[in-house]
């Protein structure tokens, strides 16, 4: 059985687009503004390994016996 009005079904679906292109506009406009005010040292630091010493660890100061 096929729609009643085709049409409808190409509109309804062309405006289901249109407001997707928006959305993504509108997320690529925010990660240029978030990229225009962050600070210059952020990019050169990975958060996930912020403070992190390469080379040897520490020992800790106390250690569990061996199994």
């Amino acid at each position: 059985m096929s729609p009643r009005n085709p049409g409808a079904l190409k509109r309804q679906k062309e405006l289901a687009r249109l407001e997707k292109q928006r959305e993504k506009q509108a997320e690529r406009a925010q990660r240029r503004k978030e990229k225009k005010e962050r600070q210059p040292g952020e990019a050169d630091v990975d958060p996930d390994i912020a403070g992190i010493v390469p080379g040897p660890q520490p020992l800790p100061d106390e250690e569990p016996p061996p199994a």
